[in-house]
């Protein structure tokens, strides 16, 4: 079936951030090729450019980590993709405090200041989508990953208040809570797992990544990307305060 046919965004406007790779692209990408004009937002200057530049959106290069530069963003989007995110690894008592703070940042604050500035255009026109790329980590708890587990956790209650507040003006919000997705992210996790196990990296996938999933593959991030534009058609208008697992089984544990 084409998606991106059977779902026209023909006059939208998406703002994606993390939009310059991984699920960030491939969301940028298919909303683009379903007719949305798209704000690709990234702190990676150049990739943005690129993207932005053969989509025909427009590349607004940000730190989300900076309140200011978040506030400046622009307020007119229909449709956002909060899905930029960073990961670190370590127990509780060996996190470095500002990395934590860092991640709270760009992952919770950052959605919470953009949605601020953007619902009073969804409201305005009695329709609104957003999409909040969580994880299977916004759901269960993973060793060593304190702050990214905290930060999706806080993701999955934003977005739940803002479905309760949005409903009444056409505005849905959802969570994607997918696995692991084969992006640059999970690649660089790849190689440093393997490195600390001493053991190969297809080994790593299979022990580790996939030990707690059904369905033994990475998840591709264009499968992620097709997601986010079904909860922006007609048929997904009931779906709202949602997280919905794309995890190949794990939290069916």
């Amino acid at each position: 079936m084409d998606t991106t046919s059977a779902h026209s965004l023909a006059g939208r406007t998406a703002l994606v951030t993390g939009a310059a790779s991984g699920i960030g692209r491939a969301c940028a990408e298919v909303f683009a090729a379903a007719g949305a004009r798209v704000y690709v937002v990234d702190l990676a200057a150049e990739p943005a450019k690129e993207l932005a530049g053969r989509l025909g959106g427009e590349a607004i290069v940000a730190d989300l980590s900076d309140p200011a530069a978040v506030d400046a963003l622009p307020d007119d989007a229909d449709i956002v993709v909060n899905n930029a995110g960073l990961q670190h690894v370590a127990p509780v008592h060996e996190f470095p405090p500002d990395r934590f703070a860092l991640i709270q940042r760009v992952m919770v604050e950052a959605p919470f200041r953009i949605l601020r500035r953007t619902l009073p255009h969804m409201y305005a026109q009695d329709w609104g989508r957003v999409v909040n790329i969580s994880s299977v980590h916004g759901l269960r708890a993973s060793a060593f990953k304190s702050a990214y587990v905290t930060a999706k956790h806080g993701l999955e209650g934003l977005s739940k208040t803002v479905a309760l507040e949005g409903a009444p003006y056409g505005v849905t919000s959802n969570c994607i809570n997918p696995a692991y997705v084969r992006t640059a992210l999970v690649e660089k996790q790849i190689a440093a797992q393997a490195l600390a196990h001493g053991i190969r990296e297809d080994e790593v996938v299979e022990q580790i990544m996939l030990d707690r999933t059904a369905v033994k593959r990475l998840i591709e991030a264009d499968e992620v990307a097709q997601l986010a534009l079904w909860l922006c058609s007609p048929h997904a208008s009931s779906i709202t305060g949602a997280s919905l697992p794309m995890d190949g089984g794990w939290t069916a544990h």
